[in-house]
């Protein structure tokens, strides 16, 4: 099997979902670096923008099967139906409709609610050249708003997964913008099944292995973590 292509950079979580799934899958790949803003080596490159022209991370090439893909949701969507034959991060066969929902909508909201709300809030928080107290505030109620969400679903795992079932792909949505509530600035020690989670995830094998890689990567090229 030839390894697959994932583009990513160093800031922002979105790359690091696929990463998650990768690892989870087993699949061979390469990480392709890019830099923000303008550049040759940028998202807006013109080589990279014949793999996105949307100029956006992440993006995947895949050279078994031909197939692009870009936006988090819909990489992840093909790597899981092509690739999760065995259904470990998705729902089985066997599964309920309901459980088939349930999958769905905590995707959604990660990716329609709770992970704009945690931009936001960073944006405001680390890099808007004007100090906006309104807005600041906003989103940190928001983003406060959606942890309430997220903790009453916890509890039906016990903090171990956002699904009850166990792991799965919807977890890999969650986890690298939920580990980003300090980069933020957001209290969240209330937060006790989440902490339970936040815990939990943090150990697994394939996170401490991605997060050794990336921090390497981001000491030979001199880029300041988040």
């Amino acid at each position: 099997m030839k390894p697959l292509i994932l583009h990513g950079h160093h800031t922002g979580p979105n790359p690091y979902k696929v990463q998650l799934v990768l690892e989870n899958l087993n699949l061979p790949y390469e990480y392709k670096l890019w830099v923000l803003g303008d550049g040759k080596k940028s998202v807006k490159s013109a080589e990279f923008l014949q793999v996105n022209e949307n100029g956006r991370v992440p993006a995947l090439e895949d050279p078994n099967t031909g197939v692009v893909s870009w936006e988090s949701q819909a990489v992840i969507n093909y790597l899981l139906r092509v690739y999760d034959k065995s259904h470990t991060l998705s729902p089985g066969p066997e599964a309920s409709e309901q459980d088939r929902v349930d999958y769905d909508k905590w995707t959604a909201f990660l990716t329609t609610t709770f992970g704009p709300m945690m931009g936001q809030r960073n944006w405001y928080v680390n890099f808007n050249a004007t100090d906006n107290q309104d807005a600041r505030k906003r989103y940190e109620e928001q983003c406060l708003r959606c942890f309430d969400v997220l903790e009453g679903q916890l509890a039906k795992s016990d903090g171990k997964s956002v699904l009850p079932s166990g792991f799965s792909a919807v977890d890999c949505h969650f986890w690298p913008w939920l580990r980003q509530h300090e980069y933020a600035q957001l209290d969240v020690s209330k937060y006790k099944l989440f902490q339970r989670w936040f815990k939990g995830i943090g150990e697994r094998p394939e996170v401490k292995k991605i997060d050794a890689s990336n921090a390497k990567e981001k000491e030979a090229q001199g880029i300041n973590s988040m």
